[in-house]
């Protein structure tokens, strides 16, 4: 097969799993040992996160037509690209949990929920809980005002029993 042909197999590669995905992070692992890269790469395996090292070339062909293609400005120098599928913060999340473990970790930028960030940007939404998380407070939120006036109520009915 031609070199051409190769390259454009990864380019409609990178191509596709981008068109499936709910976010990209690009992040900078420079400088991380061969442990630590088995350990972040483990842990964003384990949360459904595709990471994979392409060249810039490539991912920029790809990029192109896509919701990502704000990512073409943050091309330049050792980039990885995380892939979130089922929630927009995952990615992020599982890198910045990583980053304390690993000060050379880096983010670059990030499309979250069809916004582009900056590595600070993209380190702020890392800190959002999950989804599951947010609705699991928000549902205790409810109740406890429910559960109070429930308390109050059967506190007036035992009175008027009482008396």
């Amino acid at each position: 097969m031609p070199k051409i042909e190769q390259k454009q197999v990864v380019i409609n590669e990178i191509r596709e799993k981008l068109l499936k995905a709910k976010s990209a992070v690009l992040v900078d692992a420079r400088g991380l040992t061969v442990e630590q890269d088995t350990v972040l790469r483990r842990r964003l395996r384990e949360a459904d996160v595709d990471y994979k090292v392409y060249k810039n070339t490539m991912m920029n062909l790809a990029v192109e037509d896509t919701p990502f293609v704000g990512l073409r400005d943050y091309l330049s120098g050792p980039s990885t690209l995380a892939l979130s599928f089922d929630e927009d913060t995952t990615a992020a999340r599982v890198i910045n949990r990583e980053i304390k473990a690993m000060p050379k970790l880096e983010f670059k930028a990030g499309i979250i929920g069809s916004v582009l960030y900056d590595s600070a940007g993209v380190a702020t939404i890392a800190n959002i809980p999950p989804k599951a998380e947010l609705l699991a407070k928000l549902l205790g939120s409810f109740k406890s005002p429910m559960s109070s006036f429930a308390r109050v109520i059967n506190a007036v009915a035992e009175q008027k029993a009482e008396a």
